[in-house]
């Protein structure tokens, strides 16, 4: 798959948490943005003195199909107070346009796979990934009957990316996929939605063995802050998965 520069045309936005925003974008030029979900694209813009920089956002779009023109092309932003990118996303009007390249990364559910189980865990933005590869993961439900777990990290309910959707898809597959929002600071009010069985008090990386890691079975997917990324490698290290069955990306926020 071709890595290219092109122009993307802002359509729509709002907000998903209070310092996290949904942009939806269009390629100005007329072509499809294809790309296979998990992978990221970089907007490129320049500082206040002309120095050219980038910033990289991994694609929201759900995409089951080959992407055709005009197709959406979402991210999630996380606005960093006196940031530039977040000058740059806070003032872009509909219409206008911010120049990307791209697709990059391999954070990608594989063809090959062969595993019992996927668990995927996130926290803020990086579960942004996982949106995306819906329609991948029902298909592996569907057709090999893998079981999938997604462990995903906020400070408290407002800030759960993406829940809706999440606890939209377990609820259609209750046997095959299991939703946990941990919640670090702030649990959900109760007889809420979010106030479900599932739910727990703390990180993410605290929760992993309640699910047993299996070196056989398993295939996990860890996406977000560093710390979160590196302590559950070394668990999952420590149950025996191989290091070719852990799949990791890191969110370092830039301004």
């Amino acid at each position: 798959m071709a890595i290219q520069h092109f122009p993307l045309k802002l359509v729509s936005r709002r907000m998903l948490a209070p310092a996290v925003g949904h942009y939806v974008f269009v390629r100005d030029d007329g072509q499809p943005l294809d790309f296979i979900p998990g992978q990221f694209i970089q907007v490129h813009f320049t500082y206040a003195d002309g120095t050219p920089t980038k910033r990289s956002y991994s694609l929201a779009t759900i995409h089951d199909h080959a992407m055709e023109p005009g197709e959406a092309v979402e991210i999630a932003v996380s606005y960093v107070p006196g940031g530039a990118a977040t000058a740059l996303f806070e003032g872009l009007e509909i219409g206008e346009t911010v120049d990307a390249s791209g697709p990059f990364g391999r954070f990608c559910l594989m063809p090959a796979d062969d595993n019992r189980r996927y668990l995927l865990i996130a926290t803020g933005t990086g579960v942004t990934p996982y949106r995306s590869m819906l329609p991948l993961l029902e298909q592996a439900i569907v057709e090999r009957g893998v079981e999938v777990v997604l462990l995903q990290g906020a400070r408290n309910p407002d800030e759960l990316l993406y829940g809706d959707e999440f606890r939209a898809f377990a609820e259609r597959f209750p046997r095959n996929f299991r939703f946990m929002p941990c919640f670090s600071r702030e649990l959900p009010e109760p007889g809420s939605a979010q106030a479900h069985a599932d739910v727990r008090h703390g990180y993410v990386q605290q929760f992993l063995q309640e699910f047993a890691p299996d070196p056989a079975g398993d295939i996990a997917y860890l996406c977000g802050n560093p710390n979160m990324v590196d302590a559950c490698f070394e668990a999952l290290k420590e149950s025996g998965l191989e290091m070719r069955r852990v799949r990791r990306e890191k969110y370092v926020s830039s301004k």
